[in-house]
């Protein structure tokens, strides 16, 4: 079954991942007003919306879990 929304939904989780990844790799820092985020943030951010773009591809492909 062909679902657009959601590869176009994964692939932007997909990014998302790699930006915070980025991040880590090459650390610069981020403030949102006046709080300095942490980079363990970005590492528990990179690891959910990996989870949500892959579950998002599994979902848009139609396959099941065991």
């Amino acid at each position: 079954m062909n679902r657009p929304f959601t590869w176009i939904a994964s692939a932007i989780f997909g990014v998302m991942a790699l930006a915070h990844v980025y991040r880590l790799v090459s650390p610069f820092e981020v403030t949102v007003g006046p709080c300095h985020l942490p980079q363990w943030a970005s590492a528990v951010a990179a690891v959910i919306t990996a989870g949500l773009s892959w579950m998002l591809c599994r979902e848009a492909r139609g396959t099941r879990g065991p």
